[in-house]
C-alpha cells in the first residue's frame, strides 16, 4: 500500500494515483462534507449510504470521540505527544488542533500511506509555534519504519498517545493486525495510551457486511469488521479504561437529558500502557 512520495502539488499527486478506484480516506472525507474526493469516492460513498443511511453518523461520532479522548489524554493523563496513524484527509478538529488548543506545546506526528493525503496534510495541518507537527508517508504494516521516522519528532522516553482510528480494520489478516498493534504499543513508554476504533457488524449486522463486500469488490482499500471481543484483543497488555470497548458514540459522552446516544458501527476504546 505504500507509494512513492508525492510532490507538494495536490494535482501532481492526484495525477499519480488511480482515481477510478475509491479510497477510504476520500470516501470518509465525502461523508464528513469535505471536498477532497473524486467521482469514484462519491459513487462508493453513495452506494453505502443507500444501504446504511446513517453511515455518516458513525464518521461524525468517531470525530467527536477523538475530541473527547484527546481532552482526557491532555487534561487528565498529561500527554503532550501524539502518533496518529491513518490520518485521513484533514477535516475539522484534527488531532493536533485539539491537542494544541489545550496544550500549545503538544507534538504530533501524522502517518498515512496515501500521497494525496500527505500533500493535503502538509498544506493544511500547521502547528502552533510552541509545538510541532510532522508527517510521515508510511504503511501501518511497517511499524518499524513508522517508529524510526517518528522518533525525529517524538520523545519515546515520554508518554505518547497512539491514535489508531478506523485504520486497523483495513488489515484483514487478524494475526498480522494484532502483531502490528502490539509492536507499536511495545515501543511506548509507561503512561502512554492506545486509542483505537474499529468497524463492527454488531450494530447493523448483515447489511454492514454486505457493504464491506461491495467496497472490497470495487477495488478500494480492503476493510473488515470485527466483534467487540476481537477488538478488545488489540488492548492486550494495556489497562483498558472504563467503559471499555463500546460504540465510540458511547465512550464518555457528554451528559444530556435524552439518554444514551445511538450506537454507531465504529467501536472504540482507550488503553493505558503500564
Amino acid at each position: 500500500m505504500s507509494q512513492p512520495a508525492a510532490s507538494g502539488d495536490p494535482q501532481s499527486a492526484a495525477d499519480a494515483l488511480d482515481l477510478s478506484v475509491p479510497h477510504s480516506a476520500r470516501v470518509w472525507n465525502y461523508w464528513l462534507g469535505g471536498k477532497d474526493n473524486y467521482a469514484a469516492d462519491r459513487a462508493a460513498g453513495d452506494e453505502v449510504l443507500r444501504t446504511l443511511p446513517d453511515i455518516a453518523d458513525g464518521a461524525r461520532a468517531e470525530r467527536a470521540f477523538l475530541v473527547r479522548v484527546i481532552h482526557h489524554l491532555v487534561e487528565e493523563a498529561g500527554i503532550r505527544q501524539f502518533l496518529d496513524i491513518g490520518t485521513g484527509l484533514p477535516t475539522m478538529n484534527n488531532t493536533h488542533e485539539v491537542a494544541q488548543r489545550l496544550a500549545p506545546e503538544s507534538r504530533v506526528v501524522y502517518v498515512d500511506n496515501d500521497p494525496l493525503v500527505m500533500v493535503h496534510a502538509r498544506a493544511l495541518l500547521t502547528s502552533s509555534d510552541e509545538g510541532a507537527t510532522n508527517y510521515i508517508e508510511a504503511d501501518l504494516r511497517d511499524p518499524e519504519a513508522i517508529l524510526a521516522a517518528s522518533a525525529a519528532t517524538l520523545d519515546f522516553d515520554r508518554p505518547i498517545g497512539l491514535m489508531l482510528l478506523g485504520v486497523v480494520n483495513h488489515l484483514v489478516d487478524t494475526e498480522q493486525s494484532l502483531a502490528v498493534v502490539s509492536r507499536l504499543v511495545d515501543a511506548l513508554p509507561p503512561g502512554s495510551h492506545l486509542v483505537l476504533t474499529h468497524s463492527t457488524a454488531e450494530v447493523h449486522g448483515e447489511p454492514m457486511l454486505e457493504v464491506m463486500r461491495e467496497m472490497n469488490e470495487r477495488g478500494g482499500t480492503p476493510i473488515t469488521a470485527r466483534s467487540r471481543k476481537e477488538i478488545e484483543r488489540y488492548f492486550d497488555g494495556t489497562e483498558l479504561l472504563p467503559p471499555g470497548v463500546v460504540s465510540c458514540s458511547r465512550w464518555r459522552p457528554e451528559t444530556t437529558d435524552i439518554g444514551a446516544p445511538a450506537e454507531v458501527y465504529l467501536f472504540g476504546g482507550v488503553g493505558r500502557v503500564g
